[in-house]
């Protein structure tokens, strides 16, 4: 179906441009579609933009920045918390698209902790690593140690590995039970290493659990410390890397453009108006039984070596799902492990999801961000958008795009 906007005739016209959207447009314009990428704000990102300093106190209403903070130009301060899993499906699209075509650099987050009767300790991914880990007992570690052995050699085409399990079936709950493990163990496996928001996990079937588990400690072991990976000049720069990737291969992108109306034609989606126009790094994991909560809290740190702020500044995230009426007064626990703030920024959004999966009228919803502190889930959601659109499945294991 072609969509209308300025006369012209488009493929597809993408409202937004926050990183689902934008490595969407990049992905479908390599395709062959013509794409039009639309957004109301100034600049690239959406909720996954890094802003100045001047930028970040206009968006919150605070006055101009002290001299004291430094340059402005200095800065690049996320507007969400969230890292990238080495060897995550994001990843993989980068390195396959636009990584390299565009001299992106990472940097390894130095570590991933988790917040245990009020003492921070390193998370264990490999059997190796549970046995020197402060988190348990001596018997405990064994059994840890056991079960991560066990993760790292499950393959689901190798029934050998199964122990005579079902994991499509066989709730985690029972799997943990099978090791022996103690509730603290499960806490920290489940929130840390398997990284889900509260405990609704342990009733699903294990299979899930099991591949976020295989995938953290693969994580892991590609760079030998820990899982997580960063953008240089921070996160924002993903998007702005697509939005520059659909441009070379025929996209057209309007920043400052409001929609004013989505237009549709016997139920079908066919274009929108706008206006007159048609057309020194950590994350601590706080675990919600630690806090007595639903979900967990993030903290999430960067500094200079990342290329977010002056030498001597440091930027810190705080992040959960909101439980209560006072949402800052959640975020105290990860607040208490930052030290002196220097300047403090409260943001409550609201998330959104698709009703429909778009194959009707042709109107395809991606999701918001959410309260995870990786991509997986938007890139999950990036390759089911483009499947729904394009008819066919994005490789995200196939060999590296040939420039153009």
């Amino acid at each position: 179906y072609q969509r209308r906007v300025h006369g012209d005739q488009y493929d597809a016209i993408v409202l937004g441009t926050g990183l689902t959207e934008c490595v969407l447009s990049g992905l479908l314009s390599m395709s062959g579609m013509k794409v039009l990428h639309m957004d109301r704000n100034s600049y690239y990102g959406g909720e996954c933009a890094s802003l100045n300093l001047e930028q970040l106190f206009e968006k919150f209403g605070k006055p101009s920045p002290a001299a004291a903070l430094g340059a402005s130009h200095h800065y690049n301060v996320d507007l969400c918390a969230k890292l990238l899993m080495a060897n995550g499906k994001l990843v993989k699209i980068l390195r396959k698209t636009v990584a390299s075509r565009y001299s992106m650099e990472f940097m390894l987050i130095e570590g991933s902790f988790v917040l245990r009767d009020g003492k921070i300790h390193r998370v264990p991914a490999s059997d190796r690593e549970a046995l020197s880990s402060q988190l348990m007992g001596m018997f405990e570690k064994r059994r840890a140690a056991k079960f991560l052995s066990w993760v790292q050699d499950y393959e689901l085409d190798q029934p050998k590995t199964h122990r005579g399990w079902d994991l499509t079936t066989k709730p985690m709950a029972e799997v943990f039970k099978e090791f022996g493990l103690e509730a603290k163990t499960i806490d920290f496996l489940g929130h840390a290493a398997a990284l889900y928001t509260n405990d609704d996990f342990l009733q699903k079937p294990a299979l899930e659990t099991v591949n976020r588990l295989k995938l953290y400690s693969e994580s892991v072991n590609m760079y030998g410390s820990s899982p997580y990976v960063y953008p240089l000049y921070g996160l924002g720069d993903i998007p702005q890397a697509f939005a520059r990737l659909c441009a070379v291969y025929g996209g057209t992108y309007m920043l400052n453009k409001p929609v004013s109306k989505v237009l549709y034609e016997d139920g079908k989606f066919v274009g929108v108006q706008s206006g007159e126009e048609v057309a020194k790094s950590c994350q601590i994991i706080i675990p919600q039984s630690e806090l007595k909560r639903k979900n967990d809290i993030y903290v999430m740190c960067t500094s200079a070596v990342h290329k977010v702020c002056p030498d001597g500044k440091y930027i810190a995230l705080v992040a959960t799902t909101v439980e209560t009426s006072t949402p800052e007064a959640e975020l105290e626990p990860g607040l208490k492990l930052l030290g002196p703030i220097l300047e403090k920024f409260i943001s409550v959004t609201d998330t959104y999801g698709a009703v429909s999966d778009g194959q009707q009228d042709k109107c395809y919803i991606s999701n918001s961000m959410d309260p995870t502190t990786h991509f997986e889930s938007c890139a999950t959601n990036i390759l089911e958008l483009y499947e729904r659109i394009v008819g066919k499945p994005y490789d995200v294991d196939a060999p590296e795009e040939p420039q153009e």
